[in-house]
């Protein structure tokens, strides 16, 4: 398995206030949804972007029981890690523009 130095730096995301949907809200702009799961989706990217086993990531960063939720678990994490690679590509352009306060959660 890949990631080690991911999953030895990420706190448990589980742990905070921050509640999350199954999915992020679907739009072509920043929501408020983005703006306060900014540190997720970084940590997210940067998992993925390091190798980090996607079972190990959901558990650590969303507090899911991938063997016993394996659809869900697949389905949270692909949905997260789309809108984080869309906040890569086209999300930061209005953070950039004073359209975001920057990382929050």
């Amino acid at each position: 398995m890949g990631g080690g130095s991911f999953l030895r730096s990420c706190t448990y995301m589980a742990q905070t206030d921050t509640a999350f949907l199954d999915a992020p809200p679907a739009s072509e702009t920043l929501t408020e949804y983005d703006h306060a799961h900014m540190v997720l989706y970084l940590r997210l990217f940067d998992a993925a972007e390091e190798g980090a086993d996607w079972r190990e990531v959901v558990e650590i960063l969303f507090g899911l029981d991938p063997v016993k939720a394996p659809e869900r678990s697949q389905s949270v994490y692909d949905s997260h890690l789309a809108r984080a690679r869309w906040m890569t590509e086209h999300g930061y352009r209005e953070l950039l523009q004073g359209g975001g306060d920057g990382p929050s959660g």
